[in-house]
């Protein structure tokens, strides 16, 4: 009896040991990158005053992998950072460093300083993007959710253009938000238990997310294959609603304020608004029904284990928690200063969790990390190629994740080679208008707009990584100003060596006199020859030192595309007055000249103004 049992030990010995060497070699990858949540949304990153949102399975990837403390998105809106994560490059380097872009840079605020760059609206599908890379060794690569990686959310290029064999993203389907779709009244129409309702509450009581389940219908039918999945959520993005009556009384009750009457508005400060936190665990729910699929679907490429065994996991936010507008409370990202749409760390610092087959479990690290880590990482996970021309801004994370999470050492720049020192963002534009360096702890914010201060300058946390100024209260600037010198240098470098788009001043701006706005050109006359475009113009005082023309091939509707073209300045000559000559590309529609004097105005012509949807460009008459 003894001698059977043994050999029955040594042989389940031996199959156990040949199911280890069996493991897939290329694991399954699921990114959850999910839309407006707050650094301080979630439990485990609360400090201060507890939260009151309820997030137990987000908690619980804390404790299956690594918990970065220090995470960053690429930018602190939406678009940006999903191209740069998509892509691997920074926004900078693309021209994709806003929402709903590509438009000419000459719409004015009359009362604005600056004038915001041109900027792309969509990828340029010339870039091999993660799924494209993935798709090219043997992955099946599936997006849900949220795209908005062009001028609009249908606009070309879609999901399926940029390298995704499978997306619930598509014009005409009507639950393409999922949960997310709005309510004409947030306080009638939630989830029931009816058979036609789309939003039918499940045996939890939770709405049914159309996000989700496809979700769950791409992992069911493709866990045969090594598998990609980018699963977007619209959580917890406007609008500020749930489709579950339970929870909104829930957190009523236990926030302590009354049920709402009035569908509108919420004006009580702090994370004191109901809707938001039903959204929250809403968010956490749907997360912990994908985790639970891997968990407990046999890998039919590893028989004898879980899917879970073999998929790496990664979680985080596009940007940081939006805090609200208007007479709306959303949430509040304190101790963190602002929100979405700001460069300081309300907007930028987000929740970053990583989890898989060889991630450490249940650490915390201090290790500055970025969304533009992903690609380079997803790469080496897979043993995946990156292709020649794809120049990738992040940094490879597997030997941090798997040797010492806390070793900053173990992060190499990919520009430098050399242990990561720096982060940068840039974000000309909006109203912000603010470009950053983080370095040591340090954080240089450098302002675009005229009337502020250039430089500001914050110590975020100590050489140990011990919190100093998250708040970003104590401005050192005039304290340390070698310090602020040396990393405006390093961060204007790091911009020109990208080519990054900067702000200009505007010419119709009347709140503030900018030095130079008496000494702006005016034009003579505008031409054109077939192709060939050219404006005449008289100098009064500054150089024109730059000119391009922006063109769109698509007119003016409200997805056109612009793109910019760089012009030749040719100075006055006897008589002649000074001008600037171009060709236009074959099938262009529409142009606009923009010229740039050395005092760094920006003339545009003809000028345009805000809401005129640049109906009074140019237009090619054929």
């Amino acid at each position: 009896m003894k001698r059977l049992v043994g050999l029955v030990c040594f042989i389940g010995a031996g199959l156990w040991l040949h199911g280890e060497d069996k493991r897939p070699a290329k694991p399954n990858v699921l990114l959850m990158l999910v839309d407006d949540l707050g650094w301080q949304d979630v439990v485990c990153y609360d400090l201060d005053e507890p939260c009151p949102y309820e997030t137990p399975n987000i908690d619980g990837l804390a404790k299956r992998g690594v918990l970065f403390k220090n995470g960053y998105s690429p930018s602190p809106v939406c678009s940006p950072s999903r191209c740069a994560i998509i892509s691997g490059k920074h926004p900078a380097r693309t021209m994709s460093t806003t929402v709903a872009s590509g438009k000419p840079p000459s719409v004015f605020h009359h009362q604005n300083s600056f004038v915001s760059p041109w900027c792309r609206g969509g990828m340029d599908t010339e870039e091999t993007t993660i799924a494209e890379a993935l798709k090219s060794n043997g992955y099946r690569t599936g997006h849900v959710g949220k795209w908005h990686i062009a001028v609009n959310h249908y606009a070309f290029p879609q999901p399926k253009d940029e390298g995704f064999d499978f997306t619930s993203h598509y014009p005409g389907n009507s639950q393409a938000r999922g949960v997310q779709n709005g309510m004409p009244n947030r306080l009638v129409g939630f989830a029931t238990n009816q058979d036609k309702d789309a939003y039918r509450l499940d045996e939890n009581g939770y709405p049914t997310d159309h996000v989700t389940e496809e979700a769950l219908r791409f992992l069911s039918e493709n866990k045969s294959d090594p598998m990609f999945l980018y699963y977007a959520s619209w959580l917890v993005h406007t609008p500020i609603q749930t489709r579950s009556e339970q929870l909104l009384r829930k957190y009523c009750e236990k926030l302590g304020v009354e049920y709402p009457k009035d569908p509108k508005g919420w004006t009580l400060e702090g994370q004191r608004n109901p809707y938001y936190c039903a959204m929250v665990e809403t968010l956490d729910y749907y997360i912990g029904r994908l985790v639970g699929y891997l968990e407990d679907t046999d890998d039919p490429r590893w028989p004898g284990h879980k899917l879970i065994e073999n998929t790496y996991l990664i979680f985080s936010s596009d940007n940081g928690g939006m805090e609200g507008y208007s007479n709306i409370v959303f949430t509040d990202n304190f101790p963190l200063d602002k929100g979405k749409i700001h460069i300081r760390e309300g907007g930028i610092r987000v929740p970053f969790i990583i989890s898989g087959p060889q991630v450490k479990k249940d650490i915390t690290s201090e290790v500055v990390v970025s969304g533009l880590d992903f690609y380079p990482t997803i790469l080496d996970w897979t043993n995946t190629p990156n292709s020649a021309n794809q120049k990738l801004d992040g940094s490879n994370l597997t030997t941090l994740l798997k040797v010492d999470p806390n070793d900053r050492g173990n992060v190499i720049d990919s520009r430098t080679e050399q242990p990561r020192e720096s982060i940068f963002w840039h974000f000309p534009n909006g109203y912000c208008q603010q470009s950053a360096h983080l370095k040591n702890g340090y954080k240089l914010i450098y302002n675009h707009v005229y009337e502020r201060p250039r430089l500001e300058l914050y110590q975020l946390y100590d050489s140990k990584g011990k919190r100093v100024d998250w708040e970003e209260e104590i401005d050192l600037s005039q304290k340390l100003p070698e310090l602020a010198k040396s990393m405006n240098a390093e961060l204007l470098e790091f911009l020109e060596g990208m080519d990054a788009g900067m702000t200009y001043y505007n010419p119709t701006c009347t709140r503030v006199k900018i030095p130079g706005a008496n000494q702006l050109l005016s034009v003579v006359d505008e031409q054109r020859t077939n192709r060939r475009v050219r404006l005449r113009f008289k100098e009064n005082g500054a150089k024109v030192t730059r000119a391009q023309v922006i063109y769109t091939i698509n007119g003016h509707s409200s997805d056109s595309e612009w793109f910019p073209l760089e012009a030749q300045v040719i100075p006055a000559k006897g008589k002649q007055p000074a001008k600037v000559e171009a060709t236009l590309p074959p099938k262009v529609t529409h142009y606009v000249f923009n010229l740039i004097d050395e005092n760094n105005f920006l003339i545009s012509y003809p000028q345009m103004k805000k809401g005129d949807d640049q109906k009074t460009a140019l237009e090619v008459v054929r």
